[in-house]
């Protein structure tokens, strides 16, 4: 479960960087600080759903792993969406 909690708190976190500043260095500042939560040996962190189905595809990740990933990423990025919503008004 911690996981999945990693990779949703991540993907809010990048995408919420992504949406307010659009900052080519903010967003890999955003990708560096998500990938230490991560702490890549305990938990291969994609933040995306598009590189947690390349994971599947290596044999890093099982198939339940990896639709948990996904759901966690989209909420996630829902989630990012509505706080960003939230704080810009618009």
């Amino acid at each position: 479960m911690q996981k999945y909690a990693i990779e949703f708190l991540g993907t809010l976190f990048l995408a919420f960087v992504v949406l307010a500043t659009g900052n080519y260095l903010a967003i890999g500042a955003a990708l560096v600080v998500g990938l230490l939560l991560a702490n890549g040996a305990y938990n291969p962190a994609a933040y995306n759903p598009a590189v947690a189905f390349s994971l599947y595809l290596n044999g890093t990740l099982t198939a339940s792993t990896t639709g948990g990933y996904i759901v966690a990423e989209l909420l996630g990025g829902l989630a990012a969406y509505g706080l960003y919503k939230l704080v810009y008004k618009r």
